[in-house]
């Protein structure tokens, strides 16, 4: 017993010192050695200042938390109250979920006493699905007799911005897109960690007519940058061609 004890004692401390203590110092080493820009978390720097990193996604914003009309704006985000690198992660939400696609007449509509309706009594003209939301701006997708609810100048409820229906209403009036003009899935939905960098090449067109005229640069010159900072598919087959919107927006203010 004595001797499978002594066995047992040199095996776990051989493999502590290998595994936990010479593999992971191996694989530093060699990140370091190989791969520095990408073990340093792939930082980027602009005029000698730290600018953010090309693997994690961030807001463009004024001060006030606007989009900024001369930027490439990035997916929404769920990391968070935002962009969150130490709180990275998705809503989780079910695809029949209000507050992922509003509600849809027999899918998940209810009425004012909360009970299931066949139709949304909070539709508004511009939004069909609307969620409307209490006076302090709380999403009500379990409405109650006697809920109150915020409201419009025109009467109209006020809905919920982060559903994807209101989400793309503001992307097409920001992109000054007509009403009719189908949007990129990835301008409306978050990715998995909320920190996806990238945005697919049909996102950025349709940004790049918006980022020139706050630029007051030529259309052909913005479009151009997007096509020039495009990334293929990974390993040429997986995936879709994808833009970095913190290279991307980096290359604009270089254009000045």
């Amino acid at each position: 017993m004595r001797r499978h004890f002594l066995a047992g004692t040199v095996m776990l401390l051989g493999l502590t010192l290998v595994l936990g203590f010479g593999y992971p110092l191996l694989v530093t080493g060699l990140s370091a050695l190989l791969f520095r820009h990408q073990a340093d978390g792939s930082l980027v720097y602009r005029g000698g200042k730290l600018a953010g990193s090309s693997l994690l996604s961030q807001s463009f914003t004024d001060s006030e938390g606007n989009p900024m009309p001369r930027y490439f704006q990035p997916r929404p985000s769920d990391a968070g109250s935002g962009y969150d690198g130490a709180d990275s992660g998705a809503s989780n939400l079910g695809p029949s979920n209000a507050l992922l696609i509003g509600f849809v007449p027999g899918v998940n509509t209810v009425g004012l006493d909360g009970r299931p309706s066949a139709a949304n009594p909070f539709a508004t003209r511009a939004d069909p699905a609307c969620v409307p939301t209490d006076p302090k701006g709380n999403p009500v997708t379990s409405p109650t007799p006697g809920q109150r609810y915020a409201r419009n100048p025109d009467g109209s409820y006020v809905c919920d911005p982060s559903t994807v229906p209101e989400r793309a209403i503001a992307y097409r009036t920001f992109n000054g897109l007509p009403a009719s003009a189908s949007v990129p899935i990835d301008a409306v939905t978050a990715s998995g960690s909320g920190l996806d960098p990238d945005i697919s090449v049909q996102n950025a067109m349709d940004q790049a007519p918006r980022v020139a005229r706050a630029r007051h640069l030529p259309a052909h010159q913005v479009t151009s940058l997007v096509h020039r900072y495009t990334q293929g598919r990974q390993w040429g087959f997986l995936g879709e061609p994808t833009v970095n919107v913190l290279d991307l927006n980096l290359a604009l203010d270089r254009l000045r």
